[in-house]
């Protein structure tokens, strides 16, 4: 895979490209904290995306080397509406360790 072409092919042979990867960064309290102590950054990412998917992806898009990719599943959570029980949907989660002095500035 080159640089300048940096698409992701998934265990299940769907080839994502790097904006797909990530869908947003999780800019919470917990997070800001981690970033700013620990130079890790989460994202929620692409059910189907792996470990390598999101490596690829973040050194693509914010031109930054990364450590070490760690990945969650998160389960949905049961939900009620006026009469009705609901779920809401399940989602994948990634924290990206990065290397030295490289930063993420999300604001």
């Amino acid at each position: 895979m080159t640089a300048g072409t940096s698409t992701a092919k998934s265990e299940t042979g769907l080839k994502l490209l790097p904006h797909q990867v990530l869908l947003r960064p999780l800019v919470t309290e917990k997070g800001v904290h981690r970033a700013t102590r620990n130079n890790q950054y989460a994202f929620e990412i692409h059910r189907e995306a792996t470990k390598t998917d999101v490596r690829a992806a973040v050194e693509a898009l914010f031109n930054v080397s990364v450590e070490k990719v760690c990945t969650q599943t998160r389960k949905g959570k049961s939900r009620r509406y006026r009469f009705r029980l609901g779920r809401t949907a399940d989602w994948k989660k990634a924290i990206v360790h990065l290397r030295g002095d490289d930063r993420i500035d999300f604001f």
